[in-house]
Parts: C-alpha cells; sequence; structure tokens
C-alpha cells in the first residue's frame, strides 16, 4: 500500500502540474514552449531527465564490474557540454529552429534531412524503450506480480499516465514536470544513501572515508589501453557520447531551445552539464556503501550490478533487518526514484518524437489534429517496443543503450560534423545509402576484431561509426565534384 499510494500521489502532481500549463496551449506551445522557459528551471529539470531510471538502478551496481570508473565518461561528458552550448546552439538559435534535423536539409539536402530525423526517430525510440522498461520491470516486481496484473497491463497503463499529462502542453509541461520529477529523484536518492549510512553506524565523514578508501573507488585507469576503461577511451567516448545524445538529439535540445535567448540556453547546458560528475558520483558511493553492507552481513553480492539496490530494497526487512516502518519507507523512496528518473526521460521523448514526426516527416507544423493523432500513435507504438525488449532483454541495461547509441546516432554525428565543418555539398541520394552502411560496416569490424586480436569495441564505436560517416560523405562530395556552399 505504501507503494501504491507514493504512486498516486505522485501522478495526482504530475497531472495538477499539467492542468496549470496547458492553457491556451498551441502547437508552438507543445514543440517550443513559446521559447519562454526561463534557463534555471531547464537546467534543473534536464538533470533528472537525463539521468533516467537505467542509471538509478544500473550505475550503482557498476561498481562491482568496473570500480568508479564510469566517471571518467562523466568528466568527458563537460567537454561534450561545451562543444554543444558554443558550436552548436549558436547554429540551432540562428536559424531558429522547431527540429534540429531542419538543419541538414538546409545545408546537405531534403534526403539528408529525411534521414537524420528516422535516424533520430528509431534511435530515441529504441532506447527509450530500453529506459523506460526499467520502471515497468522494477513496478512490475514490487507491486503488480503480488497483484496478478500481466506485465502488457501495466507497460500500457503506465505509459497513458504519461500521454495524459503531455498530450496538451507538451515541452511546456515538461519543463515544469521535469523539475519536480528531478527533485524527487535527488531526495530518493539521498535519504537512501543517509538509511545505508545508518544501518552501518557511519557519519558523513565515516561514509566518505569508507568510500574513498574501498578498492572500488578507483577511477582513473590510465596504464592498460586495451583496456575498455582505460581513461583516453571513455573521456573522449563522453565527450563524443553528449554531442550526439544531447547536442544531435531533438528530445534533449528541444527543451533548450525553448530558452528565451541564445545566451540563457547556454547557461543552461553548461550548469547541468557539470551537475552530472557530482550525481553520478552520488550513485556509485551508493553503490559501495551497498556493497560494503552486503560483506559486513556475510551475504553473497548480487552477481549482476543492476540487482545490487533492487534486491536491497526487496530485503531491507527480512535481511537487512529495518523496522516494517523503515522498510517499507525504503521501497516507497526507491519506487518513487525509479518512477521519477524513468517518467522524466520517456515523456520528454515521446514529445521530442511527435514532433520530429509532425514537423521533419510530415512537415506541417500548426496542424493541431495531426499533432494529436501523432503524439497518441506514438505512444501505442511505445508500448510495442518495450513488450519486444521485454522478451529478448540479455545485456546490461545501460550497455544495451549506449550500444544501440553507438550504432544509430553515428549517421547523425557524421552527418552533422560534415555539414559544419566543411563547406561542399553531396549527392544527396545517396545519403541514406551512407548512414545505413556505416552502421553495418562497424558491426563487421568489431566482429572481425574480437577473433582476431579478442579485442571488443566499446563507447569508442559511435566516434567510428561518425568517422566512416562522415569520410563517405567527403569522398561523395569529392566524386561529385561539387563547388562550396555558402
Amino acid at each position: 500500500m505504501w507503494i501504491i499510494a507514493t504512486i498516486l500521489i505522485y501522478f495526482a502532481v504530475l497531472l495538477a502540474i499539467s492542468r496549470l500549463t496547458q492553457r491556451r496551449a498551441t502547437n508552438d506551445t507543445f514543440f517550443r514552449a513559446n521559447r519562454q522557459s526561463p534557463w534555471y528551471m531547464v537546467a534543473f529539470g534536464m538533470v533528472g531527465a537525463s539521468i533516467s531510471g537505467v542509471t538509478f538502478v544500473s550505475v550503482p551496481g557498476m561498481v562491482l564490474t568496473s570500480q568508479m570508473t564510469y566517471l571518467q565518461v562523466c568528466l568527458g561528458f563537460i567537454v561534450g557540454y561545451l562543444a554543444v552550448a558554443f558550436v552548436l546552439l549558436p547554429v540551432y538559435y540562428k536559424l531558429n529552429l522547431t527540429s534540429i534535423y531542419a538543419y541538414l536539409g538546409q545545408r546537405l539536402g531534403q534526403r539528408s534531412y529525411h534521414t537524420g530525423a528516422w535516424f533520430f526517430l528509431l534511435s530515441k525510440m529504441v532506447g527509450a524503450s530500453v529506459k523506460f522498461y526499467v520502471v515497468c520491470m522494477i513496478l512490475q516486481q514490487f507491486v503488480c506480480d503480488a497483484l496478478g496484473v500481466p506485465f502488457a497491463l501495466t507497460v500500457s497503463v503506465m505509459v497513458l499516465l504519461i500521454w495524459l499529462y503531455t498530450r496538451q502542453g507538451g515541452v511546456r509541461t515538461l519543463v515544469f514536470t521535469d523539475m519536480f520529477q528531478t527533485l524527487c529523484l535527488f531526495s530518493a536518492l539521498l535519504i537512501i544513501i543517509f538509511m545505508v549510512m545508518r544501518q552501518m553506524d557511519f557519519s558523513l565523514m565515516d561514509a566518505v572515508r569508507s568510500v574513498a578508501s574501498d578498492e572500488r573507488s578507483r577511477i582513473f585507469v590510465m596504464d592498460q589501453w586495451q583496456s575498455p576503461h582505460y581513461f583516453w577511451k571513455q573521456f573522449l567516448s563522453g565527450a563524443f557520447i553528449v554531442i550526439v545524445m544531447t547536442g544531435l538529439d531533438q528530445d534533449m535540445m528541444q527543451k533548450n531551445l525553448t530558452c528565451r535567448t541564445l545566451r540563457e540556453a547556454q547557461k543552461d547546458m553548461c550548469s547541468y552539464g557539470v551537475a552530472f560528475v557530482p550525481a553520478n558520483m552520488l550513485f556509485m558511493a551508493l553503490g559501495i556503501l551497498l556493497a560494503q553492507l552486503f560483506e559486513r552481513q556475510g551475504m553473497a553480492i548480487p552477481a549482476k550490478g543492476d540487482e545490487l539496490l533492487p534486491f536491497y530494497v526487496e530485503n531491507t526487512s527480512s535481511l537487512f533487518l529495518l523496522p516494517s516502518s523503515l522498510s517499507h519507507l525504503t521501497s516507497a523512496l526507491f519506487i518513487l526514484g525509479i518512477v521519477a528518473a524513468s517518467f522524466s526521460s520517456a515523456d520528454s521523448a515521446l514529445t521530442s518524437l511527435t514532433t520530429s514526426y509532425c514537423v521533419d516527416i510530415k512537415g506541417r507544423v500548426d496542424d493541431e489534429r495531426l499533432r494529436k493523432h501523432a503524439h497518441l500513435a506514438i505512444c501505442a507504438l511505445f508500448v510495442v517496443f518495450i513488450l519486444l525488449f521485454h522478451q529478448f532483454n540479455h545485456t546490461s541495461l545501460i550497455d544495451a543503450i549506449y550500444t544501440i547509441v553507438s550504432y544509430t546516432y553515428g549517421p547523425l554525428l557524421g552527418l552533422f560534423a560534415f555539414g559544419l565543418f566543411t563547406r561542399h555539398q553531396v549527392h544527396d541520394r545517396w545519403v541514406p545509402l551512407v548512414c545505413v552502411a556505416s552502421p553495418i560496416i562497424c558491426y563487421a569490424a568489431d566482429c572481425w576484431a574480437q577473433q582476431q586480436w579478442n579485442y571488443h569495441f566499446g563507447y569508442e564505436l559511435l566516434m567510428i561509426n561518425g568517422l566512416l560517416t562522415f569520410v563517405a560523405l567527403r569522398l561523395l562530395a569529392r566524386s561529385a565534384g561539387c563547388q562550396t556552399s555558402s
């Protein structure tokens, strides 16, 4: 009952925010929030929207296999956010874009424009489905199985709730709901950390010293270039992941483009970019404290990192001897954090997918009826993708997302890099073929490297994929004997 009550109160607040922000909403409100969003509200909400439920579940458990080396990626994030703020945002604001992929149409041609949009639609639908699968899976485990509710119904109801509070206000509603959801996410995280510290009789300084002295707190790997956790691989990959997953992603950029001016958007981008290092450090510190608690109790640590935090929450009363009231509170906080993290990313994903379909694919910015029908259809398709992932998922959730991103966002990186850093045109009709061929070649190269050298490409696959697309476009431009463009 604690969990159900928490979820009901949470959604009641979201619906109340939605009702207040959807008044006199138009398509411009849904797509761009009338360009009236305060930058500090966008920045705070974007932290929660970018973290997602995958981070809440997977990042604490990452310390079991890769220590705190993920922070190397987060340091790279800062460089990526600076690049987005001072290279990409000025272009988007200068062209007054609703969808960032319209830039490809103006710079390279209509087929390049539609190729970029379709790659985004596929990438975002798959990535968002993986992320939202987390909250549905946790709710099923903690609530719905006991009530006899099938997983398909759990997913359908959750997506329906998102549709209810985003269907009118769109991105304007999200700016306000993201603030609330980010507050819920970090409140839940900090209280859970405090409860674990209490079980271990740690003061704040005791906890800091215990985490710092643990061998799992190692951050930097500078001496093993073959390792997927080698510093420069992770740092550079982090920078490019942000450039692609934020700067070339309509979902992330749509809220940034609602700021009043370019300068405000840049302040927003830099602020929440820096915040990712301490935010992820908190998640990893929780993972180390949980592992220490397991060891102190003489218990086996779960084999899968994704199971570390859920196992602790599920067994706080029976195995970790918390009073029933605190056990219920822990479960409620865990669910609150998962729901807040997952919904803040899923709602913006569905809004941006609707925007890209209406603006990029159909080219009908002012058709309110199309927008409403598209939003509902995308929500239904979202349910289908989640159920498919539920059937076939066999990998760590966070690695699954970044693997997908490496293949599907790579061509976007190549397209935008070619447009921004060269003055050449290409045979526009060949662009779709190039963007499909690059991921296939990368996959074949990864398989060959594993067979020949037992080397498995990590996050650097994104950079290689983008480079292949860039080189192919440059060769096409040269073979076409193209002139420079303005």
